[in-house]
């Protein structure tokens, strides 16, 4: 298990909780997902989120748009084993 802090945070979308900035990841190893524990924006919670839930921010800039949000139900079923 690793735990990386992220100098400087993220800006991220924790898809079903919104907007925030990723400052650590966790890595528990090649069987599981990243964890990424990211501070919402909204509401000021912390929240440790599987990979499969969490994207960049759009970055004009940078050439990134908006990705298309999955279905919630879809996201977390994709977070199972199966």
């Amino acid at each position: 298990m690793s735990f990386t802090q992220l100098d400087p945070p993220l800006p991220v979308h924790v898809e079903g909780k919104g907007k925030g900035y990723a400052f650590a990841v966790i890595d528990y190893g090649q069987e599981h997902n990243l964890i990424w524990v990211t501070g919402l924006s909204d509401s000021g919670e912390i929240w440790c989120a599987p990979n499969p839930l969490v994207r960049l921010e759009a970055n004009w800039t940078m050439g990134r748009k908006v990705p298309h949000a999955p279905d919630w139900a879809d996201a977390v079923a994709r977070t199972k084993p199966s």
